[in-house]
């Protein structure tokens, strides 16, 4: 399942997409702009495997390794080429490669089989990490890395954790959530300090939490609501450990808050 601005995605065991909520731009996918209180079917595929969902416009991937996309498309979130409305979904270019994809308010980026890290969308923060500002309707190559493991797009930045367990950020960076001790922005990826432990982040407008492989718990960025849980309300451009637990499993930031599994 995910969730959008003010709309739904769900894939059945079957395969099959469904959809609910907020339409007045097509992110239902039904072919319509008609609010919906219940599920409906998006298309008749049966090979849906993946979804995710921005502000007015989702995303989902299917078996075959393709990429769709549909709803708003004003900063070419959709990656079709175009900045056009899509009311019913579009693959994203030809390949059949995909293998993960997140969404953020207005931009995407997505990891191919090969490793290999694509954006596209709004970049006004250089949260597309491809070293520019430039708004892209496409699919762009982030780099050249090949080892990109998973991604935590916020609202106007990004965060990404490689197959080392490095992790790096880049784009907005004003409250200091790119984590590298600054508020300077970043419009190409930037390491996060020297660990190689990092397992798992989630990524907000203003504020970060990650997993490290250690099942230690950290956090970084605004923290005027005590969203960083270090018991302060004092903001941090780095990241520090939240108590001394040490069996933190997976993290999720919201706007001014986070929540956590722990093991057992």
């Amino acid at each position: 399942m995910a969730a959008g601005g003010n709309h739904t995605l769900a894939v059945r065991f079957d395969g099959t997409l469904w959809a609910w909520g907020a339409n007045s731009f097509g992110q239902v996918g039904d072919g319509t702009t008609t609010a919906r209180s219940a599920p409906v079917q998006t298309g008749a595929a049966t090979t849906w495997t993946a979804v995710t969902a921005g502000n007015q416009y989702s995303l989902a991937m299917r078996s075959d390794g393709t990429l769709w996309a549909w709803g708003d498309n004003t900063y070419g979130e959709l990656g079709d080429g175009t900045t056009t409305e899509r009311h019913a979904p579009v693959q994203v270019g030809s390949a059949t490669t995909w293998k993960a994809v997140a969404a953020g308010p207005a931009y995407n980026v997505a990891i191919r089989t090969n490793g290999t890290l694509w954006a596209w969308g709004a970049n006004d923060t250089g949260q597309l990490g491809d070293g520019t500002t430039t708004t892209r309707t496409s699919p762009v190559q982030v780099g050249s890395a090949a080892t990109w493991a998973s991604l935590a797009p916020g609202g106007f930045s990004t965060l990404a954790v490689r197959t080392d367990g490095t992790l790096w950020a880049w784009g907005d960076n004003a409250t200091g959530q790119l984590g590298d001790g600054t508020t300077t922005d970043r419009l190409a990826p930037a390491q996060v300090g020297s660990a190689s432990t990092w397992k798992q982040a989630s990524a907000s407008l203003y504020h970060v939490a990650a997993v490290r492989t250690d099942g230690t718990l950290w956090t970084w960025g605004e923290n005027g609501l005590g969203q960083l849980g270090d018991g302060t309300t004092i903001s941090r451009s780095v990241p520090a450990q939240v108590g001394s637990a040490t069996n933190w499993d997976r993290v999720e930031v919201g706007s001014g808050f986070v929540t956590g599994l722990r093991r057992s």
